[in-house]
């Protein structure tokens, strides 16, 4: 599926668009794991919804899977329904084996410890991923975006990054899954949790640790750097986030719904006073600025670009009834810093960052961002940009539909092993499919 609004403010898009169902109500969860096949491929079984399960390769290609009447799975491509003719055919439990299509695969055994650990007076649940054995392992610390979902449950980088050799640290953040504390999207705090985490990773991983740093999608791009700075670290990997504020990304996003449907600057004009009015809304809280939301809806309201103004939060404000608005709107974005600026600290950050955004994020537009980026790297910071064409917000290939909606079909090759070759070593080993780099890592 497309990633949906409200994207980089509650909801995150990772290596795949996070399923709602835990491996236990995916019903099939034995089977939850990464399997390696005989030519050494890693393909990997996830909860999906309405116990189904998803499989994905580390080149990007993925499926969900459906019963098949003869006791086997059945692929659809991607988050479309249309069948892609893979077939999953799982063993025993107790086997651990599964064939991919004509292919034999087995189950990779992970050296795993849960934990709970202490941040801001609360207790979070997270665990560390080992590959087998004793050897030293980078290890990277998940950090989420702003979903509401049990990352423990959720996450296949748990399993993707330890069979490529990579520690993993995932946890749940705070006011979800098993975590205690109330949901929030205060960066500050957010950050602190992740430290935490990473703390707890070396901890537990003891003499088995190497490098270590994070890895963070869309909102957990503001939060990974912030947590850099705090306390160093030894990478950063930021796929689809942002380098401007929360409140721009907003605007941002309402100019692309204006351009890329063919208007020109006057309707864009018109369409930024929509974002002001909406922007008084959400900087009051929620309190106050609906008169302003009301006179620009009276003022546009009949022209045709104004149905299509949506952005991030925007199209709540102007798709539902005020008194809707005032209630519910602050439990969407609890504590969210709106203006918060992340350029000082990027600006001022020594360690190596890795950025990977999409070409084609409507939810996250990546333009000004990679402007932005690139100018740092410019001025010596350590910052290494790649830009998938024809990719959207989760680094995602898609499909548009008649009505102009997308639908997900795969991430693209080389995504994965970008991250993994960075968390590895801080090096990269171009061409990683379509994507072109930019910054400091490049030769």
């Amino acid at each position: 599926m497309r990633c949906v609004a409200l994207v980089a403010f509650v909801l995150l898009c990772s290596i795949a668009p996070v399923a709602s169902a835990s491996p236990a109500a995916a019903g099939d969860d034995c089977h939850i794991g990464s399997y390696r096949l005989a030519d050494d491929r890693v393909i990997d079984i996830a909860p999906s919804t309405d116990g189904r399960l998803r499989w994905r390769l580390t080149d990007g290609t993925t499926g969900e899977l459906a019963h098949a009447a003869d006791g086997g799975w059945t692929s659809t491509l991607g988050w479309t329904s249309h069948p892609d003719g893979h077939r999953v055919t799982f063993g025993d439990c107790a086997a651990g084996t599964l064939r991919f299509d004509a292919a034999q695969a087995r189950r990779i055994a992970f050296d795993v410890t849960d934990t709970t650990f202490h941040s801001g007076g609360v207790d979070l649940a997270g665990r560390l991923v080992l590959p087998d054995g004793n050897a030293r392992v980078p290890i990277v610390v998940l950090v989420h975006g702003a979903e509401h979902d049990s990352a423990r449950e959720a996450y296949a980088l748990q399993r993707l990054f330890p069979a490529a050799g990579i520690g993993a640290f995932v946890y749940d953040k705070r006011g979800t899954g098993a975590s205690g504390g109330a949901y929030t999207q205060d960066y500050l705090m957010l950050a602190d949790d992740a430290i935490a985490a990473m703390r707890e990773a070396r901890r537990i991983a003891g003499r088995r640790a190497g490098r270590i740093g994070y890895q963070a999608g869309s909102q957990g791009g503001w939060v990974a750097p912030l947590a850099a700075q705090i306390e160093p670290v030894d990478f950063v990997v930021v796929g689809f986030g942002l380098a401007v504020s929360p409140l721009e990304e907003d605007r941002s996003a309402i100019v692309l719904d204006m351009t890329r449907r063919g208007y020109g600057a006057d309707v864009v004009a018109k369409a930024m006073e929509v974002a002001d009015a909406t922007a008084a809304v959400l900087l009051s809280g929620f309190r106050d600025g609906y008169d302003k939301v009301d006179a620009v809806r009276a003022r546009y309201g009949k022209e045709p670009w104004f149905a299509k103004v949506h952005g991030n939060l925007s199209f709540y404000i102007l798709e539902h009834p005020e008194a809707e608005v005032r209630k519910v709107g602050p439990t969407l974005v609890p504590n969210i810093p709106l203006q918060y600026d992340p350029m000082p600290v990027l600006r001022n950050l020594r360690t190596p960052q890795l950025w990977i955004l999409g070409a084609d994020d409507i939810d996250a537009p990546s333009a000004e961002t990679a402007r932005l980026l690139a100018g740092l790297a410019t001025h010596g910071a350590p910052i290494t940009t790649a830009m998938f064409p024809k990719a959207e917000h989760g680094i995602y290939e898609y499909e548009t539909q008649s009505d102009g909606s997308r639908l997900s079909t795969r991430q693209p090759d080389g995504y994965f092993r970008m991250m993994r070759d960075f968390i590895r070593d801080g090096r990269l080993h171009p061409p990683y499919g379509t994507a072109t780099l930019s910054g400091a890592g490049v030769r």
